[in-house]
């Protein structure tokens, strides 16, 4: 064998061997945790009827989501989303905890919610989109020019 030759073959075998790695971490599966729910522990010193929203506060912390209205309540949801390459990522674990209040700020019950009680809730924020999306600057400067109203332009002395 040849000097040459040698070095092409090192050099496929380098080549091999980084298209063999890529294709593996391409295919490894990552599972990532977001969010925060209480242990049991915690949430069995919250007492219903008794505790109010600063006993809950100082036991187990302030949510990240809280109800609509003044006195809604605290939702405390963390998930755990798997990865695995260049697939969609897929929800495998979703746990919610909610913690109702009356109007006077007393907690009146605690509720665990999982994947099990029903179909994975999307987490997400509302966004309202442009419907200028699709539209070029051209389309958009030459789309009004159409629309008028010939009215506009006689004026009611004529």
């Amino acid at each position: 064998m040849t000097r040459k030759s040698e070095i092409h073959n090192k050099a496929l075998k380098a080549t091999v061997f980084g298209i063999a790695l890529t294709a593996l971490t391409a295919c490894a599966s990552i599972d990532r945790k977001h969010g925060y729910v209480p242990s049991e522990e915690l949430l069995a010193d919250i007492v219903p009827g008794v505790d109010t929203k600063e006993a809950v506060d100082e036991t187990i912390g302030q949510p990240s989501t809280s109800g609509v209205l003044r006195d809604g309540g605290y939702y405390y949801v963390t998930s755990v989303i798997r990865n695995r390459g260049v697939r969609e990522p897929k929800v495998i674990s979703r746990e919610l905890v909610a913690i109702n209040f009356n109007e006077t700020g007393t907690v009146t019950g605690i509720q665990r919610f999982g994947l099990e009680d029903g179909k994975v809730f999307p987490l997400q924020r509302r966004i309202t989109e442009s419907n200028l999306r699709d539209k070029t600057f051209l389309r958009q400067l030459l789309g009004n020019l159409g629309n008028f109203n010939p009215g506009d332009f006689l004026s009611p002395d004529s």
